[in-house]
C-alpha cells in the first residue's frame, strides 16, 4: 500500500527537526576540528593554575578583607558564599562551558552565539585593556616598594629631614613617615587635579618595567604565560602562609581571629551590603571580562567545566578567607597593642595619684605600678564598674573600638594626611 503523502506543514516540521539533529550533531565535529588548530595546555594543572591566578588577585587579597571588616565580619562570609552559589558558580560555569564549546575567545564565543552580540564580546576586551592599564600601575608600584625595600634603614621608617634647616619635615612630623613616603615620594603627589606636577622618572621607569615583564609572560601566548603561571600563582600562597603563620605568633592574633568570624547578624538589612557582596563575586572570580571564556577555550571539548567551576570558585574563596587571616591577624595585634598603650597610660595616672596620697573605695585591685601585670579584661572589668565615677583622665581601653578605627583610618587616609 502506498504511503499517505506529508501535509506540507508536517513536511516543513519534520524537515526542521531533521535539520536540527543535523546541526548538533555537526557541533561535536566542528569543535573536535577545532582541537586540532587550536592550542591546548599541556596539562590540566596548567589550566587550573592560570584560572586560579586570573581569578585571585587584590580583590581576594585586600578587598575582601576590608568588606569582611566594614560589613559584619562573619555574617558578610556567610552572605557572600549565598551569593557566590546562587549566582557566581552558575555563571562561572556557564563561561566555562561557552568558551570549552565554542573554542574561541570572548568575541567569537558571543559571534557563535547570536552576531548582533558581538558588542559583548568587545566591550570585555575593553575592559580588559582598561584593567591591565591600572593593573600595571599597581605593578610598578610594587616594583618601586621592593626597590626601596633593600635600603636600611627603611624610608618609610622615620621622617626625613629638611636640609636647609635641618629639621624634620614638618608634613611627615604631622602625619607619619608611612604615609608621607607614599604620598611625596612615590606618587609624588601635587595639592590639585590642576597641578600636573614633575615627570616622576622613577616611576615611569617602573611602568616600563612592568609592561615588560607583562609583555615577556604574554609573547607566546599560552606557551610562554603557562610556564609562568607555575610562579605567579603558587608564589602568593607561600608568602601568605608565612604571613599568617608569623602573624598567629603575635599578641592579639586570637582577637582579631575572633572579631572576624563573630557574625553581626543586623547587617543583613542593610541593601548595600548585599550590593558589595554581589559586587564582590562578580569581582573575585573576574566575570564578564572574557578572560575566563579564553582560558577554558584552550580545553579539550570534553572537559569536566562542572568539576573546574566548582574547584576553581572553592579555591578562590578559600584564599579570600586566608587572606582574610592575615590581615586579621595583624590587625588584632595591633588594636591590643593600642589598647594595652592605653590602659599603662591610665595607670601612670593612677600611680600619680597615689604618689600624692589618693586612696578612694574605687582604687583598683590590681598593682597600678605594674602595668605588665594588668591584663585588658581586668582594667575593662574595673572601668566599666567604676568608669562613671572616674574624672575625664581616665579612658576606656576598648579592643573592638580600635579594630572598628581601622575602616574609619583606611576611608580617610588621603584626607586625614593633607
Amino acid at each position: 500500500m502506498e504511503k499517505p503523502a506529508l501535509d506540507s506543514s508536517e513536511e516543513r516540521a519534520w524537515l526542521g527537526e531533521d535539520q536540527s539533529e543535523m546541526q548538533l550533531a555537526a557541533i561535536p565535529e566542528t569543535a573536535e576540528s577545532n582541537d586540532e588548530d587550536r592550542p591546548a595546555w599541556d596539562s590540566k594543572i596548567q589550566y587550573v593554575l592560570a584560572q586560579v591566578g586570573f581569578s585571585v588577585g587584590l580583590g581576594n587579597v585586600w578587598r575582601f578583607p576590608y568588606l569582611c571588616h566594614q560589613n559584619g565580619g562573619g555574617a558578610f562570609m556567610i552572605l557572600y558564599v549565598f551569593l557566590l552559589l546562587i549566582v557566581g558558580i552558575p555563571l562561572f560555569f556557564m563561561e566555562l562551558a561557552a568558551g570549552q564549546s565554542i573554542r574561541q575567545g570572548s568575541i567569537g564565543v558571543w559571534k557563535h552565539i547570536s552576531p548582533k552580540l558581538i558588542g559583548i564580546g568587545f566591550s570585555s576586551c575593553v575592559v580588559c585593556f582598561y584593567v591591565a592599564l591600572y593593573y600595571n600601575v599597581i605593578i610598578a608600584w610594587s616594583l618601586f616598594y621592593l626597590g626601596n625595600s633593600f635600603q636600611y634603614p627603611l624610608p618609610w621608617e622615620q621622617c626625613p629631614t629638611d636640609v636647609t634647616t635641618n629639621e624634620t619635615v614638618k608634613e611627615c612630623a604631622s602625619s607619619s613617615p608611612t604615609p608621607y613616603f607614599w604620598f611625596r615620594k612615590a606618587l609624588d603627589i601635587t595639592n590639585s587635579i590642576e597641578e600636573s606636577g614633575e615627570f616622576n622618572l622613577i616611576m615611569t621607569g617602573c611602568l616600563l618595567a612592568a609592561w615588560a615583564i607583562v609583555s615577556l609572560a604574554m609573547i607566546k601566548g599560552i606557551k610562554s604565560s603557562a610556564r609562568v603561571m607555575y610562579f605567579s600563582s603558587v608564589f602568593p600562597y607561600v608568602v601568605l602562609f608565612i604571613f599568617l603563620i608569623r602573624g598567629l605568633l603575635l599578641d592579639g592574633a586570637i582577637d582579631g581571629i575572633t572579631y572576624m568570624f563573630y557574625p553581626k547578624l543586623e547587617i543583613w538589612g542593610n541593601v548595600q551590603v548585599w550590593r558589595q557582596a554581589a559586587t564582590q563575586v562578580f569581582f573575585a572570580l573576574g566575570l564578564g571580562y572574557g578572560s575566563v571564556i579564553a582560558y577554558s577555550s584552550y580545553n579539550p571539548f570534553h572537559n569536566n567545566c562542572h568539576r573546574d567551576a566548582l574547584m576553581v570558585s572553592c579555591i578562590n574563596f578559600m584564599t579570600s578567607v586566608l587572606a582574610s587571616l592575615v590581615v586579621f591577624v595583624v590587625l588584632g595585634f595591633r588594636a591590643k597593642t593600642i589598647a594595652l598603650h592605653c590602659v599603662a597610660e591610665n595607670l601612670g595616672v593612677l600611680t600619680h595619684m597615689s604618689s600624692n596620697g589618693s586612696s578612694q573605695y574605687w582604687w583598683p585591685p590590681f598593682t597600678v605600678t605594674d602595668p605588665s601585670s594588668v591584663s585588658l579584661p581586668e582594667y575593662r572589668q574595673w572601668y566599666n564598674e567604676y568608669g562613671s565615677m572616674l574624672g575625664p583622665q581616665f579612658t576606656d581601653c576598648n579592643l573592638e573600638e580600635e579594630m572598628n578605627k581601622v575602616t574609619l583610618t583606611v576611608n580617610n587616609l588621603d584626607s586625614a594626611y593633607h
